[in-house]
């Protein structure tokens, strides 16, 4: 797992897994997983999965990045308290899943909870085998 700063203001984690090593032999199977791991989470609710490459191709002046295959977010919400309007902000939260020919990148923006940060971190590892 690695963190970076996307567009020098914005804390993402990401995680790239070979398809070799990955548990999954298809990009929909992690999909899955991810939905599933949110829905056994006692604390976390699924709100939908969005197919972010259809959308952008759908576009006349879309653009995809060259070797991306499929991109779709994984929404969800871990909101275990609501102590102001700005919490609104940086919720809810998604997980980013991207495949390229030999591998997958799974990708999450810092959240302000750790137990949130550390159960996406956790999910997000348990892709390999």
């Amino acid at each position: 797992m690695k963190q970076t700063m996307f567009q020098e203001k914005y804390p993402v984690f990401f995680l790239e897994v070979s398809k070799e090593e990955c548990r999954f032999d298809q990009f929909e199977k992690v999909i899955s997983y991810f939905e599933n791991c949110i829905k056994q989470h006692p604390k976390a609710s699924y709100i939908a999965t969005f197919d972010h490459y259809a959308h952008t191709d759908s576009l006349e002046e879309g653009e995809i990045a060259e070797g991306i295959l499929a991109a779709k977010n994984v929404v969800f919400c871990f909101g275990l308290k609501l102590p102001n309007a700005l919490v609104m902000a940086v919720r809810p939260r998604s997980f980013g899943i991207t495949e390229y020919a030999d591998k997958y990148v799974i990708s999450f923006l810092e959240a302000p909870m750790p137990v949130a940060n550390q159960a996406m971190e956790e999910w997000s590892r348990a892709l390999r085998k």
